[in-house]
Order: C-alpha cells, then structure tokens, then sequence
C-alpha cells in the first residue's frame, strides 16, 4: 500500500475515534461495530458526559414550552421507544394537537434528515420546529435563550461544555443534540442472536426468514430503517390531507410519501404509521397481507409483488419483529428523567 495513503487511514481512523469517545461507552461501540458509520458529523459537535447530561436536562425541561407544560420528553417518552402511545398524533400546549404521530428518536446519528417528511437535514437544527410549533411548545428561540441565559445552572453547564455561559441557537441545538444522538439501542435479542448471546425459537426463525424475503429491503439490518421515503399505498386521511414529502418538494411524485421508519423497539412503539391510525401491530400486518391497494400509482416498487402471508405467516412475523425490541435501551436509567 502507498505509504501516503496508509499514513492518511490511519489518521482517519484516529480523528473519528477522537470525535466519538465519550458517544457511547465501550460495550455500545462493540454493539456496532459492524453497523455502517454514523453520519452525523462529531467534529462539529463532540461528544461528552458533561454535554450528554446537559442535553438532557433540556430535553426534559418543560419550561422550554411557552406556557411551561410540554417538554420534549412529552412526546418521546422513554419506555416506549421515546415516541407517545396514548394518542394517534402529537398533542402540545393545551391540549392541541399536531397531525402526524410523534417518530421515535432511536439511532439518529445514522439519520440523514429528520421528520416524516424529511424537511428538516440536520439533527442539529432538529428541535427548532417542535420548539416553534404552534401545535407543540409554541414558543420562540428568543424566550427559550432568555430563559437558558438566566438560570445560574444552565449558565454553568453551557460554560462547562461550550466555553460560554451564554447559550447562543447554535449551542442551545447542539447540546439537546448530545442527548438524542446518544439514544443508541443495539442490544435486542435479534443483536444477541447475532452476537451468539441468545437463541432464536423455531416460530422467531420462520419470522427472521419472512422478513429477510419480504421487508428487509425497505427496513433494511442492522438500522432497521432507510433513509428513503415512500408510499406504503394507506390512502389520504380524511382529516389532515397530509401528502407526506410532498409539502417539502412540491415534486409529483413525492406524493404520499414518508419517512421509512426504523423497526427497532416496534413492540412498543404505538401507534403506528406516520398518522397513528393502527394500535396494534397485528393490524400493520395485516395491512401490508390483506388490505394493501397495489393499483395505487404511488405505490413503492417495493411492494408490487405478492405479498402472500398466511395467518401463521404473520403470527411468525410478529415474532421476529418483538426480537428487535432492546429493554436495556428502554429503561436504561442513564437516558431518563434528570436527577
């Protein structure tokens, strides 16, 4: 090998170890190490305990919220995937609702763009649109920093991390992003299996292999997910006319299209599609076997085929897929509630 080139993946290799360490203690990073690599960019915004912990003080603060009620954690609740389970879509300040269903915050420093409808392409600048929502904290990033900039504990922990006591939008928005991209889940039973930690029943193997032939494509291993959009043929709801991707290209084609959402922890993550409307995940395959329009012209090519599933078919499937839940990710204290 060309010694200029080896000197250079050596170093490589060094500088995104550096930007790394403290993301993830060392049995995480040996959970995925073979996971592709993240794309969030730690050079802008390295990772630490001190920066994590600050992250999430905000995360559960609901004085972020312009009547102080909501926080972000009221719509991502832990135990359920940091997604909500009590209502179809997102509900705010007073009671208002949004129109999609909240999306759950696993994983995302392997997420190119973020929401439903992929309009926002930085996790960095993610929390903006929940914080200005007027269907969710309606407030504005001015009161939010008045607020930060006057508390004499959030002043000494932006000092700690960022070098300034005065949070500014940048570092405000990287210090909630040191909380969420830490939220990695990537001990299952399905990561055990792989690892040689834990055993497959006859029905969750049957499941494995349904989803290798029929899913993995769209919610592609190890992730999960995609960071595609599609159409999963459900027709236009009657109540929010959401047209999905469309809204952010105003492309045709785009219609109808949403984000391919992560499989990981779906067992717990109700309701599901993008606007809540099954509870159950029996009801999403049963969709997907018996119920999907595939003379819908927006369809994803994805799911043209046949897809033949018989009643044991789905009972297999369900199987696999609660495989994928991680109940250490789940109530692991360290991503809960502030002390």
């Amino acid at each position: 090998m060309n010694k200029a080139l080896l000197i250079s993946l050596i170093a490589s290799v060094v500088l995104f170890a550096s930007f790394s360490q403290g993301w993830l203690d060392d049995s995480r990073q040996a959970q995925i190490s073979d996971w592709p690599e993240p794309i969030y960019n730690f050079e802008q915004n390295p990772i630490t305990e001190e920066g994590f912990q600050l992250g999430r003080k905000l995360f559960y603060d609901p004085m972020l919220s312009r009547d102080n009620t909501i926080s972000c954690a009221n719509c991502h609740l832990q135990y359920t995937g940091f997604t909500h389970v009590d209502h179809a879509v997102s509900h705010g300040i007073e009671g208002r609702k949004g129109t999609r269903n909240s999306p759950v915050l696993i994983n995302l420093a392997w997420n190119s763009s973020f929401h439903w409808d992929g309009g926002v392409n930085h996790l960095d600048v993610q929390a903006i649109n929940p914080i200005q929502h007027s269907a969710e904290m309606d407030n504005s990033l001015e009161t939010v920093l008045e607020y930060v900039n006057q508390s004499k504990e959030y002043r000494t922990q932006f000092f700690r991390v960022y070098g300034d006591s005065l949070a500014n939008t940048q570092s405000l928005m990287r210090a909630i992003s040191q909380f969420t991209v830490s939220l990695v889940s990537s001990n299952s039973k399905y990561d055990q299996y792989l690892r040689g930690e834990a055993t497959f029943t006859s029905q969750e193997k049957r499941g494995l292999k349904l989803f290798e032939k029929h899913c993995n494509s769209c919610h592609t291993a190890p992730l999960f997910n995609s960071n595609e959009y599609a159409s999963n043929g459900l027709p236009l709801d009657s109540i929010y006319n959401d047209l999905g991707r469309y809204a952010i290209t105003k492309v045709g084609s785009d219609s109808l299209k949403f984000r391919i959402p992560t499989l990981r922890n779906i067992e717990h993550t109700y309701p599901y599609m993008h606007d809540g409307r099954y509870k159950k995940l029996r009801e999403v395959i049963e969709y997907y076997a018996e119920e999907l329009d595939r003379s819908n012209p927006y369809l994803s090519e994805q799911l043209n085929g046949d897809l033949k599933l018989s009643g044991n078919d789905q009972k297999d499937l369900i199987a696999f897929l609660c495989t994928l839940t991680d109940r250490t990710f789940l109530y692991d204290r360290h991503f809960g509630f502030p002390n």
